[in-house]
């Protein structure tokens, strides 16, 4: 099974809000650009609720979203995966945490894009981090394979989560 290796984290010092995902798909790694997949609802998810124009060019959207205080970043350092599918990933490294946090003193919220993402920060990070950790909480995938909820429903959730930590949302 090829290793692959994730992308640096999209990040400012000011961040309030860590957006996790697990690992980023194939075509997200060949382009290095997160959520880069066109039928991920990530961007459209981040033009509802922050309004991040889901069209502008790559760089004028991390901007943004560096601008409205969150950070994006994936839970594995590496892993071993054939496909895109979390459901494919073994062999998992985790990130950094520990120097992501201490470098982000102002995080109110660990947010995970999905399942295999808030599983994956459990196992393998968040045993080493003791007790000075932000709340951890898990949203809905903006996947196109999560269709278990309605397109509202998890724009709520979304909206709920950064809005709760502190983030102005639309």
């Amino acid at each position: 099974m090829p290793v692959l290796q994730g992308l640096p984290p999209i990040e400012n010092p000011d961040a309030r809000v860590l957006i996790l995902g697990s690992m980023p798909g194939g075509m997200s790694l060949e382009l290095g650009r997160y959520y880069a997949h066109p039928q991920n609802r990530f961007w459209q998810f981040m033009q509802s609720v922050l309004g991040v124009d889901a069209r502008a060019p790559y760089e004028a959207r991390i901007a943004a979203m560096r601008g409205s205080g969150v950070a994006l970043w994936d839970v594995l350092a590496e892993c071993e995966r054939e496909g895109s599918l979390d459901s494919a990933i073994r062999a998992e490294v985790a990130n950094d945490f520990e120097g992501f946090l201490s470098a982000h003193p102002h995080l109110k919220l660990i947010a995970f894009n999905g399942a295999k993402a808030e599983q994956s920060f459990r196992r393998s990070a968040l045993p080493r981090l003791g007790t000075n950790v932000p709340e951890l909480r898990r949203l809905p995938s903006t996947s196109p394979a999560n269709a278990s909820q309605s397109e509202s429903a998890k724009l709520d959730a979304w909206r709920d989560a950064l809005r709760d930590a502190g983030i102005a949302v639309t």
